[in-house]
């Protein structure tokens, strides 16, 4: 990384030379940092993505770890690579990662491609990350546009146009673009989200230490909370789903998700969903219920043992999970009878992932 007194004010944008001063002092050290490697750089933006930096260290050096070049990601079984994500959510990242390193197996021979078009082509690839791979990797001329450098640029040349809008994404796109720095790109956009990362943070911004605060036309205007603009707000719906932990004689059940719905790829134990909450005893009359429990027998339910909401980006998710006992083998169709031991072995959603560990400290004789 250059510093100021290094660049001539002819040779970068305004923002330039003040960035790479600042990030050459205050970046934080990353593995995925300083490299030009660019399947290791791939694998730390699909990571980063929706997931905090802390959170996402560790996952990144188990994924390299055990699939440290792009052949060896291409050749994973697919239950695999969704067990080491389990916890990070978003699992199309995962499932895009998979079909991502394979295309570049069979398309370009093994080598990550060297163009942004051909980044860009790949499955799970925005514009954002093959502007950030093409840059750091490679050091082609592409600004990168992600959260962070829409609030710096908003604040600073106070725009208020809606960034979630087509006028929005490409005024924010042109600028970025005209104000890259075309003699280190990748240094720039690095310097640039690490600023907004650290400094210009959504809510309360070091403002008081900031090296743009002399041309910040936000803090000028006292509207840098409101900046930047977005025009709406995805519509969250709410979802039912009650799960049973079924055991007969050892065993229990699972069914892979399949289908385009959300947690696709990963397993779950049997579910009755329903449009609202239910009590136990509609949940027994239901039609999905008689067909899961057809042939079990007598059939004894604990009360319901583990509860919760979880959040994700257009879905609330209300769960249930009751234990489930059955004198005799249910049909079950469509889900995949186990031992229940090992049932660690296959990738949950996170929502199941609590339960399980909750029943494990307090019910281990079940697991």
């Amino acid at each position: 990384m250059r510093r100021k007194e290094e660049l001539s004010n002819e040779a970068v944008s305004p923002l330039a030379a003040d960035l790479h001063d600042w990030y050459a002092r205050n970046h934080r050290v990353l593995p995925w940092r300083g490299i030009t490697d660019a399947y290791r750089i791939w694998i730390s933006e699909i990571i980063l993505q929706q997931t905090r930096v802390v959170q996402g260290y560790e996952y990144y050096n188990r994924f390299v770890s055990r699939f440290p070049d792009v052949r060896a990601l291409a050749a994973a079984d697919d239950d695999e690579v969704m067990k080491l994500w389990q916890g990070l959510g978003y699992y199309s990242r995962a499932r895009n990662l998979l079909a991502a390193a394979r295309q570049v197996v069979e398309r370009f021979g093994g080598e990550f491609p060297r163009s942004y078009d051909d980044i860009r082509s790949l499955p799970g690839i925005g514009d954002y990350t093959a502007a950030a791979i093409a840059s750091f990797a490679y050091g082609l001329p592409h600004a990168v546009v992600d959260g962070n450098v829409y609030r710096v640029l908003s604040r600073i040349y106070g725009i208020d146009t809606p960034i979630d809008t087509t006028e929005g994404k490409k005024l924010f796109a042109a600028l970025a673009d005209e104000l890259l720095d075309r003699q280190d790109p990748g240094g720039y956009n690095q310097a640039m989200m690490e600023f907004g990362a650290l400094y210009c943070v959504p809510r309360s911004p070091q403002c008081g230490g900031c090296i743009f605060a002399d041309r910040c036309m936000a803090l000028a205007t006292g509207r840098v909370e409101e900046l930047p603009v977005k025009q709406g707000r995805t519509v969250v719906k709410p979802r039912y789903f009650n799960y049973f932990y079924v055991r007969h004689e050892g065993y229990t059940w699972v069914r892979r998700r399949e289908g385009r719905d959300i947690w696709r790829n990963l397993y779950e134990l049997p579910l009755v969903e329903t449009a609202e909450e239910q009590p136990l005893d509609a949940l027994q009359q239901s039609e999905v219920w008689g067909e899961l429990f057809a042939g079990a027998g007598r059939v004894s339910v604990s009360a319901q043992v583990y509860s919760c909401k979880h959040v994700l980006s257009h879905r609330v998710i209300h769960a249930r999970f009751y234990v489930v006992e059955t004198e005799q083998k249910p049909a079950m169709p469509g889900y995949l009878r186990i031992e229940a031991g090992a049932i660690g072995d296959y990738a949950v959603s996170r929502l199941t992932e609590g339960f399980f560990e909750k029943m494990s400290m307090n019910y281990p004789s079940l697991f």
